[in-house]
């Protein structure tokens, strides 16, 4: 069997290390010349770093990111919700872990040229739609010249993200974009991490402006600095901008968040200090009704592109990758395999796509500024129980994937 995998990002990536462990070869296509370490930071949750573990993967990541120690939530008035420890702090058998996004895509790029060879990928070959018969499917591609090629495997799998040519093919009836009233702008500054050294920190809601910062990168310098990625959520019309690498100007937002100076963390500073800024679109689409047509596939976001929130998105393209390798294993009839992926992973992604609309975990700060007002508070249990807040994020736990004693008990079985 030979998989013809659309897409060099970690969803593609890691797929191809999936299949390289089940014994199955690919052939990798990316539509850019050159593969850059763009981005800003992510953050790996325990079931996305055990699914990165079995490709073993867990030392290099741990080398090159942050082993994140707790998540802490706070009003916009700085004053203090929850805090609980993550990952191994927390009981869990692997870590959880903040990195460069460009980081994790150069990890995975290097094991598949490491084990796969050289050759297995591609570049400058941007997908414009794919054809099949009862025996192969055959991807068509075109260059920066124009020039266009074909290639035809077994099976293609679409890793090509949100915009994605193969999902547009599947359902060209219509696919738009949800847009949620926000914008995201996302940047990296170098600076002295903040509370424990290795926090995450969430702080108000879209509708007072919401911030999430984390350490992706430690001692980056003799101060004892750390690379700290930071993301701003504020309310914004939908200018109809679909993009994730324009550049914006911290003037463009920052005096929405001009007082938000707390002992811990001065934001208004580590903003404008960042290295760049960019902004993105909170945006993502409804789930689909099917994934699969005969030989040809989604994975990742061009399955299932959901709100960033939660430090889903590339966890789940993670998993998508593992499931569909071991379906391939497991049955001689790809076009089985194919069906029995998605009826394992269209249900459960679908789920978390409409979780992170309005449940993610950090949207237990709006419930709480709702029962507010917005006002600042003397007793947070007059407004909010600890059990309240427990259960809520128990709740997204398990329905993204990482419930503690499920994710355990997997990897003592592994």
């Amino acid at each position: 069997m030979l998989v013809a995998i659309v897409g060099g990002g970690i969803g593609g990536l890691s797929l191809a290390l999936a299949l390289e462990n089940a014994g199955i070869p690919c052939r990798i296509f990316e539509a850019v010349p050159e593969i850059k370490p763009l981005g800003v930071g992510l953050n790996l949750l325990p079931h996305a770093v055990t699914g990165l573990s079995r490709l073993g993967l867990l030392p290099a990541l741990l080398e090159r990111g942050v082993e994140t120690q707790d998540i802490n939530l706070f009003t916009a008035h700085g004053q203090a919700v929850h805090r609980e420890s993550r990952g191994r702090h927390d009981g869990y058998a692997v870590p959880q872990i903040s990195i460069h996004r460009g980081d994790l895509q150069e990890t995975l790029l290097e094991a598949v040229r490491e084990r796969l060879g050289d050759n297995v990928l591609e570049l400058d070959r941007r997908c414009t739609g794919v054809t099949q018969d009862g025996a192969s499917a055959t991807a068509r591609f075109v260059d920066a010249s124009g020039r266009e090629s074909t290639f035809t495997s077994d099976i293609v799998i679409a890793c090509d993200g949100i915009h994605s040519a193969v999902r547009r093919q599947l359902h060209p009836e219509g696919d738009q974009y949800c847009f949620y009233g926000t914008v995201q702008f996302r940047g990296v500054t170098r600076q002295r991490p903040f509370l424990s050294g290795r926090s995450m920190a969430y702080v108000g809601t879209p509708k007072t402006g919401k911030l999430v910062a984390y350490p992706i990168r430690e001692n980056i310098d003799a101060n004892g600095s750390a690379l700290i990625n930071w993301v701003i959520e504020v309310s914004r019309p939908d200018c109809g901008v679909r993009e994730w690498n324009r550049r914006a100007a911290a003037e463009d937002f920052v005096g929405l968040l001009e007082t938000w100076r707390f002992d811990w963390l001065d934001v208004p500073a580590m903003i404008r200090n960042a290295d760049a800024i960019y902004e993105y679109p909170v945006i993502d689409r409804d789930p689909l009704t099917n994934w699969t047509v005969g030989r040809v596939s989604l994975l990742g976001d061009a399955a299932h592109p959901m709100l960033p929130r939660g430090s889903n998105g590339a966890a789940q393209a993670i998993i998508d990758g593992q499931t569909l390798a071991e379906c391939l294993a497991s049955n001689r009839d790809p076009v089985a395999a194919l069906r029995a992926y998605e009826d394992v992973r269209r249900p459960a992604t679908t789920k978390i796509v409409l979780t992170n609309r309005d449940r993610a975990p950090d949207a237990i700060l709006s419930v709480l500024e709702q029962r507010t007002d917005g006002k600042s508070f003397k007793h947070l249990h007059d407004f909010l129980s600890t059990e309240e807040i427990a259960q809520w994020q128990e709740s997204y736990k398990q329905v993204a994937g990482f419930s503690k004693a499920l994710l355990n008990a997997a990897v003592v079985q592994q």
